[in-house]
């Protein structure tokens, strides 16, 4: 198999189905349709054999002072192939050109000893995640 890294966002279809796929937090219809098009940057993994969208991550924030990753997902039948890899590479060369100085940069993980690789730090003791779900 091969694959392609895309600057593009998954159609709200398949952003659900890659979310269920991978075992996250659903998201309603209704919330991705409007959603997807406020994320000031986003990837897809493309399997170049079948042109099936595999993989995603996005973007979301002011895109100045704040820049939240989120919605990394790989379907499980393509994971362990680097592909969370080469889209964060990618998310990451998009802060590092456009974030300026002291922009705060975050996310929320959930597999430990991954997003170290490029530089990001456990926030705790100094403040904790929190979140609230509609």
């Amino acid at each position: 198999m091969s694959y392609e890294v895309r600057e593009e966002l998954p159609t709200p279809e398949r952003f659900v189905e890659l979310r269920e796929a991978a075992d996250m937090a659903p998201r309603s219809r209704e919330g991705v349709e409007r959603g997807l098009p406020n994320s000031v940057y986003g990837v897809t993994v493309v399997d170049t054999d079948t042109d099936e969208v595999v993989g995603m991550a996005r973007v979301v924030g002011d895109g100045a002072t704040v820049f939240h990753v989120c919605d990394m997902a790989v379907h499980p039948d393509h994971q362990r192939r680097g592909l969370g890899s080469r889209m964060m590479d990618a998310i990451m060369g998009y802060v590092d050109e456009h974030a300026p100085e002291n922009a705060y940069v975050n996310l929320m993980a959930d597999v430990d000893g991954f997003y170290e690789q490029w530089g990001f730090e456990e926030t705790r003791p100094v403040s904790k995640g929190m979140f609230y779900r509609a």
